[in-house]
């Protein structure tokens, strides 16, 4: 109902704004967590895939299968590539990508960045 009725129930509609956010982003971190970061693709690639088809569901479906699969061969790629001899793992370059997106997705659905 918005902002300003909470404000008139009583309610302290940012702090509560404040708390569900950190909630989100912590059970999302516990997520990821349990099913391991390759799962992070999951949340990350169909954001992206509709970002760059547009809403055209024929395409939005299969596509995120397709920019999966080429996320994860690009990122073991410059995994491999990046820090030779030795590997540097997956999970950590799917953080440096997928957090800073996945927060910008945060903000942009509450309408910060907009």
């Amino acid at each position: 109902m918005g902002e300003e009725v909470a404000s008139e129930l009583g309610l302290q509609a940012r702090k509560i704004r404040f708390i569900a956010t950190w909630i989100v982003l912590i059970l999302t971190g516990i997520a990821v967590v349990i099913a391991g970061p390759i799962g992070f693709v999951g949340l990350i690639i169909p954001h992206t895939a509709r970002y760059l088809i547009g809403v055209d569901y024929r395409y939005i479906i299969p596509m995120p299968a397709l920019y999966g699969a080429a996320f994860l061969v690009l990122a073991d790629l410059f995994g491999r590539l990046y820090n030779r001899p030795s590997e540097t793992p997956l999970g950590i370059i799917f953080a440096v990508v997928g957090v800073p997106f996945f927060l910008y997705i945060a903000r942009k659905v509450r309408g910060e960045w907009s």
